[in-house]
């Protein structure tokens, strides 16, 4: 499902419930600095990254403050975030103007919140021009984070250069089938640089039969419930998706690669570490 951008005016744009990826949850909050926001999601772990601005956030006793950091946009510095235990109140406060992403996953247990810093990110690039699939990956709730998550695994994702292929080799995660597979929903938000750029979001439901493709812009947000999910660049920008998984029955995610492009699992330089990450 690919839902264009809009003024959500700080409601969530992928609700509890959503019948395409049910154990996600996402929301854009935009403040002016000096304005307050606050939400609980009842069910759902979250965790507040700020796309631009720093901000305060308090939940519960717990406090972390100048928050995030970036300049004008995601691509000014690396990310921060705040990991809200389910259910637990939340209170942003913002000291410059901001634009804080708020992911979510189905979990009911109730942890405790920290902090992720810039020295905490787990941080992956993989690929090569030759091969068109030259990406960076900063995972905000990564491995390092394992012990203190349920089912939530953050990321941002950046192509490294201009144009090219991410999520290739075509691959999906949409049944528990393990050691093969597991259930993972998972929803992306777009940006590109210039962000007058667009690009592809694929989706093939079978292997060997045509799917679906979407015109995705600057602040798209799609939503993956199954199938084969390739995106791809225009030549001469730079993509950058903001990245959403929550799990079914585990946090670690095992990716089926489509049997037609498998084999260059084996081609593609650092995959494999990539592949390893998603834990």
């Amino acid at each position: 499902m690919h839902i264009p951008p809009y003024d959500n005016q700080n409601k969530p744009i992928v609700d509890i419930g959503n019948s395409t990826v049910p154990l996600n949850y996402f929301n854009i909050v935009k403040l002016k600095a000096g304005e307050t926001f606050e939400y609980s999601v009842p069910g759902f772990e979250t965790c507040i990254v700020p796309a631009t601005g720093y901000i305060n956030v308090t939940v519960d006793g717990f406090t972390a403050n100048d928050l995030g950091g970036r300049g004008v946009d995601v691509w000014d510095g690396d990310p921060e975030g705040v990991y809200v235990p389910s259910g637990r109140l939340a209170n942003l406060r913002a000291v410059t103007d901001t634009e804080v992403f708020v992911a979510g996953a189905k979990y009911d247990e109730v942890l405790e919140p920290f902090a992720v810093r810039k020295d905490e990110l787990d941080l992956v690039q993989y690929g090569s021009d030759d091969t068109k699939t030259h990406r960076k990956i900063k995972h905000i709730l990564g491995q390092k984070q394992a012990d203190k998550v349920g089912r939530l695994l953050v990321s941002e994702l950046f192509t490294v250069g201009a144009g090219g292929w991410s999520g290739f080799p075509s691959h999906k995660h949409d049944t528990d089938r393990l050691p093969l597979e597991t259930r993972h929903d998972e929803t992306y938000n777009f940006r590109f640089k210039p962000n007058h750029g667009s690009g592809v979001q694929m989706l093939q439901r079978e292997d060997g039969k045509p799917g679906d493709a979407y015109h995705i812009v600057d602040g798209s947000t799609i939503c993956l419930d199954n199938g084969y999910h390739p995106c791809a660049v225009l030549p001469g920008y730079q993509m950058y998706y903001f990245t959403i998984l929550g799990g079914l029955s585990q946090r670690s995610l095992v990716q089926y690669f489509q049997p037609s492009h498998a084999d260059q699992v084996e081609t593609i330089p650092g995959i494999k570490d990539m592949i390893a990450k998603f834990k």
